[in-house]
């Protein structure tokens, strides 16, 4: 399945897209995509829906966070070869992990905000992991059974702020509307191998990324086992898996209002997002959504 949530920021409505891409409603069934939906029995409930009695939704409708009640947003560093060469960076011997906060959050479409004094905004298309049952100390064996399913995140950055201005990674990574996610929700019987994905990213139609998840250097089900050591993963935690090589920052270009940005992954959808200097007005309207929850 690919279930999304639609409508506008801080009232969305959960949908779902049938065989043939057209979007339908499924407000009727349940309330909201939220974590506990995630588990293996709600889904399957979902998967017994006679999609063709569902209401169809109007093309264009704002896409938001395809789920609510995201406890913890997770990213892994440096986790392709090639990205970690073009950073100048050793190859980890484990993986390097830090965090995205929920201001950060934002839709597929949405507007990417760069923060003031943004001298280094920069693209990640990255592959993410939304657990669907609660992951603690689990195996690399058993890691792949706690994945709700896989979505696109954009781990846009500010690398001024991120590493030449001391202290952690965080701070680069945790701007308002730095993490756009979505379109789409695709639950895991749709990706039978996670590490067999293609995934791109174009500035202003310039293609900048194009790499394949095989290239990881910790695949998903080493993230997911590693990660459950430091933390308990609960439904709805997500998991931005590193992203490959092409991005600002090995470049020498960084992002500048109206830039537009469009990624994807395999079988994911696309996002597409534009970019805008420093707006309060922007970034109350992001985050009404969070506010109304």
């Amino acid at each position: 399945m690919k279930l999304f949530r639609y409508g506008p920021r801080g009232h969305e409505r959960p949908g779902l897209v049938d065989p043939d891409g057209a979007l339908r409603d499924l407000s009727a069934q349940i309330g909201d995509i939220c974590a506990a939906d995630l588990a293996p029995s709600r889904l399957d409930r979902l998967r017994s829906i006679e999609i063709d009695t569902l209401p169809v939704i109007a093309p264009g409708t704002r896409l938001s966070v395809p789920w609510h009640g995201m406890s913890k947003f997770v990213c892994v560093g440096l986790n392709y070869k090639d990205h970690a060469a073009e950073a100048k960076m050793a190859l980890p011997t484990e993986p390097i992990l830090f965090m995205k906060t929920a201001n950060a959050l934002t839709g597929p479409n949405d507007p990417v905000v760069l923060p003031r004094d943004s001298v280094k905004g920069d693209w990640e298309v990255e592959l993410g992991v939304v657990i669907g049952t609660r992951a603690r100390y689990v195996s690399e064996a058993d890691a792949l059974s706690h994945v709700a399913g896989y979505c696109v995140v954009n781990d846009v950055s500010e690398r001024a702020f991120q590493l030449e201005r001391g202290g952690t990674w965080d701070k680069g990574k945790c701007c308002d509307t730095f993490g756009p996610v979505g379109p789409w929700l695709v639950t895991a019987d749709e990706v039978p191998d996670p590490q067999k994905l293609g995934l791109w990213l174009e500035v202003g139609g310039e293609r900048m990324q194009d790499g394949r998840t095989s290239d990881m250097v910790f695949g998903v089900a080493q993230l997911v086992s590693y990660v459950s050591r430091f933390m308990t993963l609960e439904p709805g935690d997500l998991i931005a898996t590193g992203t490959p090589a092409g991005v600002g920052m090995g470049r020498g270009r960084f992002l500048k209002p109206g830039d537009t940005m469009r990624l994807g992954i395999t079988g994911l959808g696309e996002q597409s997002t534009t970019v805008h200097a420093w707006d309060a007005a922007l970034i109350d309207h992001a985050h009404g959504a969070h506010a109304a929850h």
